[in-house]
């Protein structure tokens, strides 16, 4: 397997031999169809097979991919009369994340997401989707609001990690942080959380606490940023890729594992590649996932929530020589 985003370059060439070929053909008005099938036969294979063997690092690079859609790509789609609301109503608005009003099949809901720019001119205004203390106090707000108003709410997860700058830390990056996994495990409405691309560190884990935790298929979900675990790890961010396969940050991973609850396909090729295609495997994961929570009373909600959160995590009991357990 090719290291890296190198693999569709081969794929890009090829479907830009197919496209070339084809237009020479009606340019010369020359039959090539058989020649033009039997390349599309291969770009089908080689695609296929490919995409079958991805590693983690592939998936990382896949969820980090230029292109992927972002949160107000899917909100557009899936959502209906999206009002985006702003501020914390304590110091700002932070644009990385994001959050409003929507309806989806005639329900009103929440929606809150990391949102990551698609220039540099984006990046900048959304910091790369790493959030200050103001967006994850913004989304709690927003939280609280829909719990008063008996909304649903569904999260959107896409970032490398809470910012870790000076400012952010004086605003209490922490507490904002761990404020929100206090808030949500006891929010008496139903939350559906959703890793579309990137999921770093506590930064994630702040939209992250909910009754459903959904991966897209190739995106990943990590406890550290597998940059800065190489670099606290073994001194050195060049050896991303080991640290990349011992993390574990796969949705394959992480379903194994018991953390997740679903695995939400992508088109061949990513998420990029058919943003409506992607858009609508999602919001039929979220119907579906809505019918088997929207019935159940508060307090079994966040029972049930509260159950599942202390299921996830492996342990194992050893006894030493004399028999004493540790």
């Amino acid at each position: 397997m090719v290291k890296g985003m190198h693999y569709e370059l081969s794929l890009k060439e090829l479907k830009q031999k197919i496209d070339w070929i084809r237009k020479f053909s009606h340019e010369q008005n020359i039959d090539l169809s058989e020649e033009i099938n039997d390349l599309e036969n291969r770009f089908q294979v080689i695609q296929e097979e490919l995409y079958k063997n991805l590693t983690a690092i592939d998936k990382l690079q896949l969820a980090r991919h230029q292109s992927r859609p972002s949160t107000l790509d899917y909100i557009k789609i899936i959502f209906d009369k999206f009002i985006e609301l702003h501020g914390d109503r304590l110091y700002g608005d932070d644009y990385a994340i994001i959050g409003g009003i929507a309806r989806i099949n005639g329900m009103s809901v929440t929606v809150i997401g990391h949102q990551k720019g698609k220039n540099t001119k984006e990046h900048i205004k959304r910091n790369f989707g790493m959030a200050h203390p103001e967006g994850y106090r913004k989304a709690l707000r927003l939280m609280k609001q829909a719990e008063k108003f008996k909304r649903p709410v569904i999260t959107f997860i896409d970032t490398p990690g809470a910012y870790p700058g000076i400012a952010a830390e004086e605003r209490g990056q922490s507490e904002a942080i761990a404020k929100n996994l206090l808030e949500m495990s006891k929010l008496k409405v139903p939350i559906m959380c959703i890793v579309i691309g990137e999921g770093g560190s506590g930064g994630a884990l702040a939209l992250g606490v909910g009754d459903k935790l959904l991966m897209l298929e190739h995106a990943i979900y990590a406890v550290a940023s597998p940059n800065a675990a190489a670099s606290i790890l073994f001194k050195d961010a060049t050896k991303v890729d080991q640290v990349t396969e011992s993390l574990k940050i796969t949705a394959q991973n992480l379903m194994e594992f018991g953390i997740i609850d679903e695995i939400i396909p992508e088109p061949k090729g990513g998420a990029h590649n058919d943003l409506n295609l992607q858009a609508n495997y999602i919001k039929k994961s979220i119907l579906q996932n809505f019918e088997k929570l929207i019935n159940k009373s508060e307090h079994n909600l966040v029972n049930e929530r509260f159950e599942k959160m202390l299921k996830i995590g492996r342990f194992i009991t050893l006894e030493s020589e004399d028999n004493n357990k540790y």
